[in-house]
């Protein structure tokens, strides 16, 4: 989900408000060295000034600030040394407050042009997941649908989990995966699955058909010219799902993928394959011959879809999520309620911050509306 970052007139209203903190330590810090007896000197508190304000604003305002202190100690040094105008010890205020002032100047632009960039990479991170992981409609046919991705980074928001649904003449097709690997590798490794996927799901092949064409799609890509050798390295796990309108079933081929969870009644159980296959793109090592599991999924019935860094996330003691155990008991009967929760669930047993993607799916099937 992309991140909302922000308005730049806000931060700024909001920076001139809390210049009043600095601006009324240089008059309260003035007002006392001027009161105060010849030898107590609270000049040297003026850098405080400066220091504080470009720990919330900009170089701007850190070097009106910064002025206005060295402004205030030039004050106090006209108004107290009358006899020895500009002694050396303020001569050496006035320059450490000239130093000091402009190494923060310096240190907030820096830091101004490295967050305008990382809210340019940002930006370019959420463009790539609107293109690569799609994000999915509310309604598909008579299912409902929602879809969560938390990115372990808050730099990069998409890796190497993907999730995609197409819609066939008779029902909808959905793939949730996991590419091996991180960085941009796994990202192109994902954006190949899914066009594939996109291009064949559509097709009134069956599923044993659809997911041999994708392993051959990253098979193909394995070995195309240029491309190092990767075979036996890089693969990808997914579930391919064929959920047919009119019926009360699901048809899933899982390879090597975390199985789903099916939520009846408030009870959870783990969809598991009865022959499950190898991850997709070990075909010229493993051959495999994938084996359709069919089970039954009514109105009432959510269908919980995830990658492994929903049950491979880690509490502060290196206990992982039980994911099973936890959902269990739950009652939400609508997949975006039940997605809030689980999201507020996870972050909570990792203490708010994920060492690996995680991506989610909650489908449930409309009740049949009677005349």
């Amino acid at each position: 989900m992309p991140q909302r970052f922000p308005q730049p007139h806000r931060s700024a209203r909001a920076s001139l408000a809390m210049a009043a903190v600095p601006i009324t330590l240089i008059v309260a810090v003035t007002v006392i060295d001027l009161l105060a007896p010849a030898h107590i000197h609270l000049g040297p508190l003026l850098v405080a000034a400066p220091a504080i304000t470009a720990s919330f604003a900009g170089p701007r305002l850190t070097g009106l600030v910064a002025a206005l202190a060295v402004a205030a100690q030039t004050l106090i040094a006209v108004l107290r040394d009358r006899d020895e105008l500009f002694s050396a010890n303020h001569q050496a205020q006035i320059a450490a407050l000239v130093l000091v002032g402009g190494s923060l100047v310096l240190f907030c632009a820096v830091r101004e042009r490295r967050a305008e960039e990382l809210s340019q990479v940002r930006y370019v991170s959420e463009t790539a997941q609107r293109v690569v992981l799609r994000p999915l409609p509310k309604r598909i046919g008579p299912l409902r649908v929602a879809s969560l991705y938390l990115a372990a980074e808050a730099e990069a928001q998409i890796g190497g989990d993907l999730y995609a649904v197409a819609r066939t003449g008779s029902g909808t097709r959905l793939i949730v995966g996991d590419v091996r690997g991180k960085g941009m590798t796994a990202v192109g490794d994902a954006a190949l699955l899914l066009g594939a996927f996109r291009g064949a799901a559509h097709r009134q092949a069956d599923l044993v058909e659809l997911v041999t064409y994708l392993d051959g799609s990253v098979c193909w890509d394995l070995a195309e010219p240029g491309e190092t050798d990767r075979s036996g390295e890089t693969f990808i796990t997914a579930t391919v799902l064929d959920i047919p309108d009119d019926g009360g079933r699901i048809d899933m081929i899982d390879c090597g993928h975390p199985p789903p969870v099916l939520l009846r009644d408030g009870r959870a159980t783990a969809v598991t394959a009865y022959r499950a296959a190898p991850p997709l793109g070990l075909g010229d090592l493993a051959r495999p011959r994938y084996h359709v599991d069919s089970f039954a999924f009514g109105a009432g019935d959510l269908l919980l879809l995830h990658t492994d860094g929903v049950t491979e996330a880690r509490d502060s003691t290196g206990a992982f999520y039980p994911l099973l155990e936890r959902v269990d008991g739950w009652t939400e009967g609508d997949p975006a309620a039940l997605l809030r929760r689980l999201r507020r669930d996870l972050l909570a047993h990792v203490g708010g911050h994920l060492s690996d993607d995680a991506a989610m799916i909650a489908i449930g099937r409309a009740p049949t509306s009677r005349p």
